[in-house]
């Protein structure tokens, strides 16, 4: 099979190996990466991990295998890895099927569980000085962990499901929040074979703490930084930053100012300072910005270290002497890494090329940046980056090198204001003027976003496989061009993203090697926004694809997880001007209704309330494609291949008028 079969053949590709998550060790010396791949019943993607030589060197092997699969949490000062798992215990003591942290000697042997709580574990973070800290879910009423389990237990036996909230938010993207909440717990590694011991570092402080883990240990473990989320009345919140002590329990905010959202807390190497991101809050006329900024640990001062970079920085690690930081941030269709000196925020750019790179490990030497590498074409893959030289050498991983089915190029216009605009085509290689390839308008997410990396729930080289072209632009509200180029779009949904992506559309129809005459247009959570927007105001396409789509704006806003953070933007007038739903009528243009039931950022309530507003207008030979177990995404392999399935047989049927095809997998 070579290389680019998989986009011809949907059952090898959604068997690709799928790259997420770089862990490295403290001494430098192991490199460790997870890799999905589907189960037996292709039913859930299962993580293994696998070991990658950070010299380049040898060949990549695999350290973990089992039908939970496994997440690296992170090493220990002597090289262990720790990870959690949902997989028998070897001493078969206990059938709970809650992730337990696991601990593989770094010398070789049997890994062997050091932790398992009923609220399981996540955001490990280990100091060079062995205390371990990890947030845990726990029942508002239970007095630690150890109470924790007769709680749950409890609950179970009254037959009790339901969570009783006093604030919001109560739901987050595709789970229900509660009835535990995250708490901070730490605990001392070597104190000998035994599982840990955990203390409870911050008892039961409702929403305050998130379960994605954004906190950092001090290097001396005795200080924990973490958001810190705070409630405010209306229903709306901020994060600051707490300062935690991990022996008593104290806690102080280090960071909290109403006018701004504070994360990702990095702990310089001498621990005198905090490296965070700043955000500026949004409001009706200010789409807010965002810097990387310090603070003394010891308290003080915030100091905007890159207040005057008109980019968006992410993702920041220190470098080993605590001169610099690495960071990444979007720019013109990629996101390469950049270095920011921490003495004068001058931003120097480290990497040229069109690589979007996440995961970052700076080596303790300061020698090397280690990422994972990726491109709209391309999957993600392990690299290291010199600090010195800038040069980019892939590493040997678990995963074979993927060639896409096409070549990709830039398209470029100007706005009504005047203002460039660019976008990423996806060409199959039979495109040319003689054969003019059919063109599908591809509109990312966000809208704070921009295509400028792989995605295996996007990708456009399914449809190039099919003789589709594919356009992938950054209108207005995207992210990589400046503040500017935001502002244009913001409050203005329906305005400038709109005006922008019809710009690129016939800019890149000028091209003889695409055909005017067949083209469609699809989107997901925004750009399904934009997919209905698109299929409201013109008839120039032949067939819409929406998935996860907002349709009635004063319906979503505030039914959707964080209802809060949209109306600063949209006021009760811009809900109605941009909503999509009032031009219900006017659409001409068959369409595609794609969503899915645990979705809590786009609830389901709009693709029904869509689906109803077209069957009940027109003729027209509208689908709609229902997932009743997934969510914002369609994760689970079976349903991913029906999902491209589907979509591809709607375009065939409706752009190249091919008969409708049912697909075979949904029965």
């Amino acid at each position: 099979m070579n290389a680019a079969e998989p986009f011809h053949d949907l059952d090898a590709y959604v068997r690709l190996p799928r790259l997420a998550g770089l862990w490295l060790s403290p001494d430098g010396q192991r490199l460790v990466v997870g890799v999905g791949t589907p189960d037996k019943e292709n039913a859930r993607y299962v993580t293994a991990l696998w070991e990658v030589d950070p010299e380049g060197r040898r060949p990549a092997r695999q350290l973990t295998r089992s039908v939970k699969g496994e997440s690296a949490a992170a090493f220990t000062p002597g090289g262990d890895l720790l990870f959690t798992s949902a997989r028998p215990r070897p001493d078969g003591e206990d059938d709970d099927e809650t992730a337990a942290l696991w601990s593989q000697p770094a010398a070789g042997g049997d890994a062997r569980v050091i932790a398992q709580l009923p609220g399981g574990l996540h955001g490990v973070r280990v100091a060079p000085t062995g205390t371990l800290v990890a947030g845990s879910g726990l029942l508002p009423s239970s007095a630690g962990p150890a109470a924790d389990k007769q709680a749950r237990e409890q609950r179970k036996q009254a037959g009790v499901s339901a969570i009783l909230h006093e604030g919001q938010p109560v739901r987050f993207w595709d789970h229900d929040l509660g009835p535990d909440r995250p708490r901070l717990l730490a605990a001392e590694l070597g104190a000998g074979d035994g599982e840990l011991e955990f203390r409870d570092l911050t008892g039961h402080v409702g929403v305050a703490l998130d379960i994605e883990g954004d906190w950092d240990l001090a290097p001396d473990g005795r200080t924990v930084v973490a958001v810190w989320t705070v409630a405010e009345p209306a229903g709306s919140q901020h994060t600051a930053i707490a300062a935690i002590d991990t022996a008593t329990g104290e806690r102080r905010l280090l960071i909290d100012d109403l006018g701004h959202d504070y994360d990702s807390p990095r702990v310089s190497p001498d621990g005198s300072r905090v490296a965070v991101l700043a955000r500026r809050r949004s409001a009706v006329d200010d789409p807010g910005d965002s810097w990387l900024a310090l603070v003394p640990l010891a308290g003080g001062p915030v100091e905007a270290l890159t207040g005057d970079w008109d980019r968006w920085p992410h993702s920041p690690r220190w470098t080993p002497d605590g001169a610099a930081l690495i960071v990444a941030a979007d720019d013109n269709g990629r996101s390469p890494l950049w270095r920011v000196d921490a003495a004068t925020g001058e931003v120097t750019r480290l990497t040229g090329d069109d690589g979007a790179y996440t995961d970052l490990r700076v080596s303790p030497d300061g020698q090397w940046v280690y990422a994972l590498r990726n491109t709209i074409a391309g999957p993600p893959h392990p690299v290291r980056v010199s600090l010195g030289s800038a040069e980019i050498e892939p590493l040997p991983g678990p995963a074979a090198p993927i060639d896409v089915p096409g070549r990709l190029e830039e398209v470029t216009a100007r706005a009504a204001d005047g203002s460039p605009l660019r976008a990423w085509l996806a060409l199959p290689p039979e495109a040319e003027a003689g054969t003019p390839a059919p063109l599908l308008l591809w509109i990312h997410g966000g809208p704070l976003g921009s295509w400028n990396a792989w995605s295996w729930r996007w990708n456009p080289w399914l449809a190039v496989a099919r003789g589709y072209a594919v356009l992938l632009p950054d209108p207005a509200l995207s992210t990589g061009y400046g503040l500017g180029f935001v502002e244009r779009g913001w409050g203005e949904w329906g305005d400038a993203p709109y005006t922008d992506l019809m710009a690129l559309t016939d800019a890149a129809l000028e091209r003889p090697d695409l055909d005017a005459g067949r083209t469609a247009a699809m989107g997901g959570s925004f750009g399904g926004y934009m997919a209905n927007w698109i299929a409201g105001h013109t008839d120039r396409f032949d067939a819409i694809v929406t998935h996860a789509s907002l349709w009635a704006l004063d319906q979503m806003m505030t039914t959707t997880d964080l209802p809060f953070y949209w109306l600063r933007e949209l006021t009760p007038e811009r809900l109605e001007t941009n909503s999509p739903h009032r031009s219900a009528d006017a659409i001409t243009t068959p369409m595609l209704v794609i969503h899915g039931d645990k979705d809590y950022r786009v609830p389901i309530g709009e693709a029904l309330r869509l689906w109803w507003d077209l069957l009940s207008r027109s003729e027209l030979p509208h689908k709609f494609l229902y997932f009743p177990d997934e969510n914002h995404w369609i994760l689970k392999p079976g349903n991913a291949k029906v999902w491209y399935e589907t979509v591809l047989a709607f375009l065939d049927h409706h752009v190249r008028g091919e008969k409708w095809q049912r697909p075979e997998s949904l029965g």
